[in-house]
């Protein structure tokens, strides 16, 4: 049985929760481009009505946006919690690129048997690029409550298949699109991740280069996700 819940990630009371009640959990961490992870945050938290605000609102106003991006200092806070060998730390421009060897990678590392994923389950899922704005943000928020309770009371299948039906569309997009970051603003959100990355690199024996706006002058070993 697994679960996949990114805001986890930068929980200490999740993370105490789990170490406490599953110390044997096996934790996966999926780290990808800090600012194309912060911006799809972004627009996941507003398309399904979790926040109100415009992005640099969001930014002021949401502790979260840019407490997941602390990656290494998280990371070592779940090893130190759960032990390293029960951490796996991937990234995500590994499961773009060769999603093969990352699903190989991941399945032993949890104990299953490996297998070959078919092409149709190569391609890329639940990606933010085409989310709008909620229609109405009352009514979505709204529905995120009532999904909320719901799940709260071991009902997350009825939520998974009217997410699956057409009243979706009643509650998720139909407005705005999102707009593109600025290369300054982007910039800017960049450098203030940038020492978290540096040592997620010296963690990792990686070369993120390309997540700090640089080219490497060496062969960079990212692979896609």
């Amino acid at each position: 049985m697994g679960e996949i819940a990114p805001t986890y990630f930068a929980s200490p009371a999740a993370r105490q929760r789990i170490a406490d009640f599953i110390p044997r959990a096996k934790v996966v961490c999926v780290f990808r481009d800090p600012v194309e992870r912060v911006l799809s945050l972004y627009r996941l938290k507003s398309a399904y009505g979790m926040i109100p605000w415009n992005f640099d609102q969001a930014m002021l106003r949401d502790p979260e946006l840019m407490e997941s991006g602390r990656y290494a200092t998280n990371l070592k806070a779940w090893q130190h919690v759960l032990g390293r060998e029960q951490v796996l730390a991937t990234l995500y421009d590994d499961l773009r690129d060769r999603p093969q060897a990352y699903l190989d990678r991941l399945v032993d590392f949890i104990g299953v048997p490996r297998f070959t994923l078919t092409p149709s389950q190569s391609g890329f899922v639940n990606a933010s690029e085409n989310m709008t704005h909620p229609r109405s943000y009352q009514r979505t928020r709204s529905a995120a409550l009532a999904a909320d309770w719901f799940k709260a009371r071991r009902l997350g299948k009825l939520v998974a298949r009217l997410k699956r039906s057409p009243l979706q569309r009643l509650f998720l997009g139909g407005g705005a699109p999102f707009a593109e970051l600025s290369s300054e603003l982007s910039r800017r959100i960049s450098e203030v991740f940038r020492p978290e990355v540096e040592e997620l690199e010296a963690l990792l024996n990686r070369d993120l280069s390309a997540w700090k706006g640089l080219s490497s002058s060496l062969p960079s070993t990212r692979t896609a996700m």
